[in-house]
């Protein structure tokens, strides 16, 4: 039977893989009464989470508000993969922002995996750090996209050895029929527990004297200098603002929600394998994506369970037989894994801006906001949240960077630009499959 499912809208995580091996249990308390800070924070996921750690960490008085858990949206939910680059090809951008605009972005696309480095061996954060990354080619086509990147990479001293790797090559690193070969990443990306960094980067800032509160929606923004924003049970009133509700922040304000589309993925995990079948399946331990529009990811967590995901849609829905679907397409790319038990599936929303870079601005001199990295955000969370951290310092000179790409609203407005958006999604599919 085949049905749709409307998003889980609870306020506890979902019952994912992440949240049954989360080694970080921390509350937050509920926000009650009035205060005020240096700057209030909106959202507890990646972007949020690290503005205000960045913001703490430069002696800020920062408070966070989250509408349900740390890291219950996408930064909880996702592959866990941790790749370079800030959004898709800057370079289209460049009449808007210059060629130091566009090398800006570009030596920020290497950053972003750094940041994650230095903050999980500086904060001592037991989130499975592991690294390796590999992209896979199904088609020739893909494979000359992958020398056209190797070229570009080489010319621009990115730090990293990226090998390509032919059909024969390929099955050392992943070991599947199913792709003709691939690029491997050694040591620029990799794969981690998304929720464990999470939770301990907001931990790191609270212990740096950032205020945290959970099960916090906010109902209301007022602007002003100072700004006050308003929750169900109290208020922060602030010097600053800064938004990263991302894909979850629904309609609280209007403009940005007219330009953030939440799109669905679902991820599986199974049942923790032996050495032998895991190495069976991925010999050197890598994650994994494929260059399609509705791309597959996978790699192995920590303990061997087998995390896949993929099923993108922008309709905002899932398939209510989803597990069974993903299931089907895993063990078509690995046959090596049947029988392996699925112990969880979940789904998430995305927030898919419609040039797909991310988006960073201001709504007034001094409320910011961060959002839609469009699948591909565990990394450039990190240096989104950075860059903004130094623009509220006094320094924007790699904000502006960003904050100069153009960014227009979803045609449709917020009951038609589903059906235009999923119609082109399709168009992409079937590109995808000549």
């Amino acid at each position: 039977m085949f049905g749709l499912r409307f998003p889980d809208n609870t306020r506890e995580h979902t019952d994912s893989y992440y949240a049954s091996t989360a080694n970080l249990a921390a509350r937050y308390p509920v926000l009650h009464g009035d205060m005020q800070a240096d700057v209030v924070v909106v959202g507890g996921g990646f972007s949020g989470v690290n503005t205000c750690l960045e913001l703490a960490e430069r002696g800020f008085h920062v408070v966070l508000l989250e509408a349900r858990r740390i890291a219950w949206g996408a930064s909880g939910r996702n592959g866990g993969q941790v790749i370079g680059g800030i959004g898709h090809t800057p370079e289209r951008f460049r009449s808007q922002i210059g060629d130091a605009g566009v090398q800006c972005i570009t030596h920020m696309g290497v950053e972003c995996v750094e940041i994650i480095r230095e903050r999980v061996a500086r904060y001592q954060i037991d989130c499975d750090l592991t690294w390796g990354y590999c992209d896979v080619a199904l088609k020739p086509r893909h494979m000359r996209w992958f020398e056209e990147v190797q070229r570009e990479q080489q010319a621009s001293d990115y730090p990293h050895a990226l090998a390509l790797l032919d059909s024969s090559e390929i099955r050392q690193t992943v070991n599947s029929e199913a792709y003709i070969g691939g690029l491997y990443n050694a040591t620029g990306g990799g794969h981690l527990h998304p929720m464990n960094l999470c939770c301990g980067e907001a931990q790191a800032a609270a212990q740096l004297g950032a205020e945290i509160y959970e099960q916090t929606p906010v109902m209301s923004l007022a602007p002003g200098s100072p700004a006050t924003v308003r929750t169900e049970h109290g208020s922060v009133t602030a010097k600053f603002v800064v938004l990263c509700g991302n894909a979850y922040m629904q309609n609280l304000v209007p403009r940005l929600a007219s330009r953030v589309l939440p799109a669905s993925s679902c991820v599986i995990s199974t049942e923790p394998l032996s050495n032998e079948v895991a190495r069976s399946v991925l010999p050197k331990n890598v994650a994994v994506c494929d260059p399609r529009t509705a791309l597959d990811y996978f790699r192995f967590a920590g303990d061997n369970s087998f995390l896949f995901g993929g099923l993108s849609n922008y309709t905002g829905l899932v398939p209510a037989n989803y597990e069974q679907l993903m299931q089907r397409k895993m063990l078509k790319i690995f046959p090596q894994l049947e029988g392996a038990a699925i112990t969880h599936a979940w789904d998430g929303q995305i927030g898919i801006g419609i040039n797909r870079m991310p988006q960073l601005g201001t709504l007034s001199d001094n409320i910011y906001y961060i959002q839609a990295f469009s699948g591909h955000g565990v990394a450039p969370t990190h240096m989104m949240a950075r860059i903004t951290a130094e623009a509220i310092q006094g320094d924007q000179h790699r904000w502006q960077a960003m904050a100069g790409i153009r960014h227009w609203p979803f045609p449709g407005g917020r009951y038609l630009r589903r059906p235009g958006l999923a119609i082109g999604m399709a168009y992409y599919k079937a590109k995808d499959m000549l």
